[in-house]
């Protein structure tokens, strides 16, 4: 079911009267099956691998859970074991802990990767094989499961938290399976750890004024900013991606700036959407945006874009392979033989390595996005090594971290490198996105006319005057969310018949401009990963 449709605002309308109609101790259970409902209508192939994720990480962290409530139990009723004989107790209960954990994660990640991945290392097999006169047959063919990447992801990280101590398992098999697949960010995120969204899905909510009215505020928002301006923007950006080598170097930079506005737009408005219609269900969901295109360095735009997949990375791929042992052991031995300064940021720089190469291959299993993941990796553990001679720099040249001027240039800076590294992947192989790359810093011939500088805008004029209003809309609510929320700032500048013409007007270029631009529906760009 397509979020841009009448039948999901039929749906989401459904669930808000069913969920509020209802006792307060069965909400969760009309979140429940509204969840399993929307996700079987993505396919009902895709449901029994959601099933056996979510009932196979229950199973695992009860046992992990029971496992350590019967250690702590043993050891507190046979307080006159000795030291060796409560270690070796220990050690034991551990390792059958471990194991489990490592069976699950072995089970769920091994269906991650073989429906992402597969494709790919056949693909890559055959080109080896063909070195040699020999081929690789690709036979398999299935289809993705609907959000196998998010949902796989937020279970592993409950799995884990329940495993380390951080969380208790939940006893209840539904409700673990309420938390793998709760609708609003099935397909796209937010990826939430479980202690954050159990406390929201399991708890009683009233309908409330303020809650209804700010949660519908954004949620037009977020349509306006997916099919006003994502959409309407799609056809120029596939046109140029398309058609690269034809168009002049400065025409083909519009148009990777233009991707950089639409992803932003089509990402953002999705989870507008979603948290504004969980905020009507009282439901406060994980935000994944604080203004990413004002950082000042690569390593602040990925603390500030997909926050979520970020930190999940960061909890449960960075710190356990920057703490690890062996990686520590490595960073001691290089001090000893190399220096301080080098076996200092060794360990973190082994796991910004396996990191980023991990991340590129989650959003995609091609050499295209295995470089993007490369390059960011490659800036950040780049600004990381240089800080202190950068700082020594800075200071040399009287440079001021609070001026105005520098900041601008640090953003703009960041901006236009992320917009580069961001069409690496996108133009249907890595060879493309390094030729758009050449085009742009090569073809140097000016376009005579403003029609040769977007020949891609002719026929829709009218979509592309809306959609730059989009965009100085957008960077006008980033400006304004500096400070404090845009919706409250509207009541407190605006009276109430001014906000409402304004979000009327949103509708209306929504129905005008948008729904023509999205044509059947438009797809979400994440909703591939």
């Amino acid at each position: 079911m397509s979020i841009l449709s009448i039948p999901f605002l039929l749906f989401a309308a459904g669930l808000m009267i069913v969920y509020f109609a209802l006792p307060n101790r069965f909400q969760w259970w009309v979140l429940l099956a509204f969840s399993l409902g929307f996700y079987a209508l993505g396919g009902l192939a895709n449901v029994p691998f959601i099933l056996a994720t979510s009932l196979s990480v229950w199973g695992a962290a009860l046992y992990i859970q029971r496992n350590t409530n019967a250690q702590k139990a043993y050891i507190k009723a046979n307080k006159d074991l000795s030291k060796e004989e409560k270690a070796a107790y220990k050690d034991r209960c551990k390792a059958r802990r471990k194991l489990v954990m490592l069976l699950c994660l072995l089970l769920n990640v091994g269906i991650l990767c073989a429906m992402k991945y597969v494709h790919f290392l056949l693909a890559q097999a055959d080109s080896i094989a063909r070195l040699f006169g020999g081929s690789v047959s690709d036979t398999v063919s299935w289809i993705i499961p609907l959000g196998i990447s998010f949902y796989t992801f937020q279970t592993v990280g409950y799995l884990l938290d329940v495993y380390w101590g951080k969380c208790e398992a939940q006893q209840n098999c539904l409700k673990v399976l309420l938390f793998t697949s709760f609708f609003p960010q099935i397909t796209q995120g937010p990826i939430s750890t479980y202690r954050d969204l159990s406390g929201e899905l399991f708890r009683a909510h009233a309908l409330d004024y303020h809650n209804f009215s700010w949660g519908a505020q954004r949620m037009i928002w977020g349509f306006f900013k997916k099919m006003a301006v994502a959409n309407v923007l799609s056809p120029y950006v596939a046109n140029v991606f398309a058609n690269y080598y034809s168009y002049s170097g400065l025409t083909t930079f519009i148009g990777a700036l233009c991707y950089s506005a639409q992803i932003y737009a089509d990402f953002s408005g999705y989870m507008d959407i979603m948290c504004g219609l969980c905020q009507i269900l009282g439901i406060s969901l994980t935000e994944n945006f604080e203004r990413p295109y004002f950082s000042k360095s690569v390593a602040e735009y990925w603390r500030r874009w997909h926050m979520s997949l970020g930190t999940w990375f960061k909890n449960y791929v960075y710190y356990p392979m920057a703490m690890a042992k062996w990686n520590q052991r490595l960073g001691k031995t290089a001090k000893q033989k190399l220096g301080k300064a080098f076996g200092d940021y060794l360990p973190a720089t082994v796991a910004l390595v396996v990191t980023w190469l991990t991340t590129g291959l989650w959003h995609g299993a091609s050499w295209g996005y295995i470089a993007w993941g490369g390059v960011n990796g490659i800036f950040i553990i780049f600004s990381m090594w240089m800080e202190q001679p950068f700082a020594k720099w800075k200071k040399r040249l009287h440079i001021r971290e609070s001026a105005w001027l520098w900041r601008a240039f640090q953003v703009i800076r960041t901006f236009l490198l992320v917009t580069f590294i961001k069409v690496l992947p996108e133009l249907g192989g890595l060879r493309n996105g390094l030729g758009l790359w050449k085009q742009i810093f090569t073809e140097h011939s000016l376009p005579g006319s403003l029609g040769e500088l977007l020949p891609f805008v002719d026929g829709n004029r009218a979509g592309f005057f809306v959609m730059l209003i989009g965009i100085l809309l957008m960077f006008a609510v980033s400006m304004i969310q500096r400070r404090q929320p845009v919706r409250g700032w509207l009541e407190q500048k605006t009276a109430y018949p001014v906000r409402l013409l304004l979000f009327a007007i949103l509708v209306l270029l929504i129905f005008h401009i948008g729904v023509p631009a999205s044509g059947g529906g438009g797809g979400f760009i994440y909703a591939q990963f």
